[in-house]
């Protein structure tokens, strides 16, 4: 799927597939600039597991940004573009 921008050139939009938690510092930036609520916060527990953020805070190693409606991405890349870790995946419509 490939679209043009407003002076014709061509633009294919790359969407959000992955988040690296190892990398992702929760810092949100990506969450603000979309508009779609394509990521929500959640916590990374010390055995690994995503859990939601009003459990147990002892069980909480940090939080990351993971995908809440992947569909819902517009494969504009804002996300990408504030990511300070370059934790995200993008890619075309597969």
């Amino acid at each position: 799927m490939s679209f043009r921008t407003r002076d014709g050139r061509s633009w294919e939009p790359d969407y959000l597939v992955s988040i690296d938690l190892k990398k992702c510092i929760g810092c949100g930036r990506c969450y603000k600039v979309c508009g779609r609520e394509v990521m929500t916060l959640k916590g990374l527990s010390e055995a690994g597991q995503i859990i939601d953020l009003d459990e147990e805070d002892d069980e909480l190693e940090k939080k990351v940004m993971v995908l809440n409606d992947e569909g819902a991405c517009i494969g504009c890349s804002a996300c990408a573009r504030v990511c300070p870790t370059n934790c995200q995946t993008h890619a075309p419509r597969g």
